[in-house]
Formats: structure tokens, C-alpha cells, sequence
């Protein structure tokens, strides 16, 4: 006795993953692509959330907090990890480590997260 395919079911699970990444490609409105050199060093991609301004010696939004995109891409090596930006919000908010970056031409505050962090789902 063999076991009973679903094959109709996992047809169906396919499609509608192939009808969501085609929706991806031709109706998102913008995308936020980031890099982050040291990814493959510390396992961790940071994200903006401050910039400090020298002129008026303050910090403000930036980045996450104040994207219009609808997603977020990061190029990481060789693959592509996109997420729509309130997932990202989401992650941030609950797995996110504050980190301050203090650079003489362009200091901002902002979040490390790991890639994995972006997978989880509770």
C-alpha cells in the first residue's frame, strides 16, 4: 500500500507562491535595498533608525522609522532576502539590539537584527 498524494494541495500551495512573487516583481512601489559589509563576519545586518545632524546637533528619524518603501531588500553574498517593511518594524521591535554608530562623516543609531531574526514568526 502506497501513500495517498497530495498533489493537487501542494499544486495549489505552489501556485499561490508563484502569484505572490509575481506580485512582488510587478506591483511593488519601492523597495528599500540595503548591503552590509560585515554580514558575513558577525552574522548581523544593522538597521537605520537615527542620524545625527552636526548643523542643528540633534538626532532625527531616518531610515526605518521614516521609509515610504514597501519593502526591504538586503543584498547578502550572493542571495536576496526581501521583507515588507512592517514585518521589519515588527522584528526590530522585539529582537532588535540598540547599536550607535559614531563616525565623524555620518553617525546614526539603529538596530542589529540577524538574518534569522527576519524568519521568525512569534
Amino acid at each position: 500500500m502506497g501513500t495517498k498524494s497530495n498533489w493537487d494541495i501542494d499544486l495549489r500551495y505552489g501556485q499561490i507562491g508563484e502569484k505572490y512573487v509575481e506580485n512582488l516583481l510587478t506591483n511593488v512601489e519601492t523597495v528599500e535595498v540595503k548591503r552590509d559589509k560585515r554580514w558575513i563576519e558577525t552574522g548581523n545586518i544593522y538597521i537605520e533608525t537615527q542620524c545625527w545632524s552636526d548643523k542643528r546637533k540633534i538626532w532625527y528619524k531616518s531610515g526605518l522609522t521614516t521609509s515610504k518603501a514597501t519593502h526591504w531588500a538586503y543584498v547578502v553574498e550572493d542571495f536576496v532576502v526581501m521583507v515588507p517593511t512592517e514585518h521589519l518594524k515588527k522584528v526590530v521591535e522585539k529582537y532588535g539590539r540598540i547599536i550607535e554608530m559614531r563616525r565623524p562623516e555620518y553617525s546614526t543609531k539603529g538596530y542589529l537584527i540577524t538574518i534569522e531574526d527576519i524568519f521568525k514568526r512569534k
